[in-house]
């Protein structure tokens, strides 16, 4: 059995991760982090009988314990905080640890990982946008592996498997559009937060489910795909594809394009990342390509969407720039979940906030929490302006 920790356990790629655990039937789940979903997290516990797990704090493990007891379950070391984090992160019987936690949190317990030698299999794009040169040298430095879950970036990954990368000419990194893809600016601005949530292909969590209505979400994964694939800004492009089939795609210098196809189902990339080199068969249902009617590509508005802009912007920058738009870009996203501002009040946020950033070198992690803070700090002032103003 194959010992496995998970961050982020009762996430959406955490349960999904278990349920390929479940199908496989050759991994051990020896830790698990998880936040306030306490109901979900005794019953994963009972399930999977880590030997350690972490929650937020200690009110959250006193209720863990309850819940645990009262469903009959062994009752595992609980550590909490960030530091639970880590411990899960760098179990030391885990080979492999799954980081699906959402935001900048992911980011000291995955790089820890990483400084220990795991194979990581990364689904917080967070934390390779905001530190991925530290990321990318730590796993050189210990041999670690970093395989992407996102399905687009796994996606990539399937496309390079045996291919030189001096052919490669650029990535596309296929994007569904969101839910307001059709939408003018005017219906953008006043959309509401179902609406922004109603996403029409995948089922995910509220903070990237409001990234991929602002298009952020692409233009994370176009930073993430840089220190994934040691490709820069210009060789890696966006291209709506609203049906979703069509995961990303590699063009070669001769003009091939190298696609990989798959159902709108996140196991497939999870599994791949797991099993990786070999490959199993899987749980989800087969593309069916006779049910395809027609599969459409087009180029991104970046008007309408400016937060992708913002994204290549803060790439070719360069160094904490990255740092600041993510977090100034959680803090916007959050503003609007809680009905503080309107949708397209987040990249006038975010801009906002880079506006007044000179970039500095990424190069240890106090820069990089210190930009973080920086920038989160920043966008509340920011934030508060706009809440009065409208």
């Amino acid at each position: 059995m194959k010992p496995i920790s998970i961050l982020g356990s009762t996430g959406s790629i955490g349960c999904n991760t278990l349920q390929v655990i479940e199908h496989l039937g050759d991994f051990r789940v020896v830790a698990m982090a998880a936040g306030r979903n306490i109901l979900k997290f005794a019953e994963q516990i009972a399930r999977f009988q880590p030997e350690l797990v972490s929650c937020q704090d200690a009110a959250s493990a006193d209720q863990l314990k309850l819940e645990i007891g009262r469903i009959g379950g062994r009752i595992p070391q609980i550590e909490v905080g960030d530091d639970g984090l880590v411990s899960v992160a760098t179990h030391p019987d885990s080979e492999t640890a799954v980081s699906a936690i959402v935001g900048a949190v992911g980011l000291v317990p995955t790089l820890r990982a990483i400084e220990a030698g795991k194979r990581v299999a990364i689904a917080n794009k967070e934390t390779l946008v905001i530190a991925g040169e530290l990321m990318t040298a730590a796993a050189a430095r210990s041999g670690a592996e970093i395989l992407p879950v996102d399905s687009e970036h796994n996606a990539i990954h399937q496309c390079l498997r045996g291919e030189d990368p001096t052919e490669v000419k650029r990535l596309i990194l296929t994007a569904s559009g969101g839910p307001f893809r059709t939408k003018t600016r005017e219906e953008i601005e006043d959309a509401t937060r179902d609406e922004a949530l109603n996403h029409p292909n995948w089922k995910m969590g509220d903070k990237i489910t409001i990234d991929s209505a602002t298009l952020m979400n692409k233009g994370l994964e176009v930073i993430e795909a840089r220190w994934l694939f040691g490709f820069d800004a210009d060789q890696i492009s966006v291209i709506v594809h609203p049906q979703s089939v069509v995961h990303s795609m590699v063009e070669m210098i001769d003009g091939s394009i190298i696609a990989q196809m798959g159902v709108t189902d996140m196991k497939h990339a999870i599994q791949y990342a797991l099993t990786y080199p070999s490959r199993q068969q899987n749980c989800t249902p087969p593309l069916d390509l006779a049910t395809l009617s027609r599969l459409d590509f087009e180029e991104p508005d970046l008007d309408r969407f400016p937060c992708l802009g913002l994204a290549y912007s803060a790439l070719r920058t360069g160094g904490t720039m990255p740092a600041v738009l993510n977090g100034a870009n959680e803090i916007a996203v959050q503003a609007f979940l809680d009905g503080n501002i309107r949708l397209s009040e987040i990249a006038a946020i975010n801009r906002a906030v880079m506006d007044e950033h000179e970039a500095r070198p990424a190069d240890s992690l106090e820069a990089i929490l210190e930009t973080d803070t920086w920038a989160r700090s920043r966008a509340i002032m920011k934030l508060s302006k706009t809440v009065a103003a409208n």
